[in-house]
């Protein structure tokens, strides 16, 4: 599984217009429904799945990268989308610093192997400061995807 194939290319957002986290994820929940990954009607509760599981656990991972993530039975395939906020955004991180790179990643209930692959493979590629470098400094949709072809061939 490639990056690539997770990450919904009409599903970037280089400027959000989010400025919470909880706000940052129906932002991305919604881009995935405009792109046509998800049912309009579920977003909302699809949005409080992550937002409990993000309760219950900060997915703020530090050096400004935070992979928000659920598991949930309105979910048909394995489907990410990226944001990114200049300013940053407070997702109580590990490392206490602001989240500049949002994946919102969400998988459907009845595979959570596909879940657990695709997660291994951004914090594969969220290991590697170049990527993270790349999706920060993405200014436009083609930019995000160009870093995200990037994290695939390198």
């Amino acid at each position: 599984m490639r990056l690539s194939d997770i990450v919904c290319d009409t599903a970037v957002v280089p400027d959000m217009e989010a400025a919470e986290r909880d706000e940052v994820i129906v932002e991305l929940i919604n881009v995935l429904a405009k792109a046509g990954k998800i049912d309009q009607s579920k977003c909302k509760a699809i949005a409080n799945a992550v937002i409990k599981r993000e309760n219950d656990a900060s997915t703020g991972i530090g050096k400004g990268v935070a992979v928000p993530h659920v598991k949930h039975k309105d979910v048909k395939e394995v489907v990410a989308a990226v944001g990114g906020k200049s300013d940053g955004i407070d997702f109580s991180s590990l490392d206490k610093q602001p989240v500049y790179s949002v994946i919102l990643l969400l998988s459907p209930a009845s595979d959570p192997d596909k879940h657990l692959q695709a997660m291994e493979n951004i914090f594969k590629n969220l290991q590697k400061e170049d990527f993270r470098s790349f999706l920060r400094q993405a200014r436009t949709e083609q930019e995000i995807i160009e870093a995200v072809n990037f994290g695939d061939d390198n």
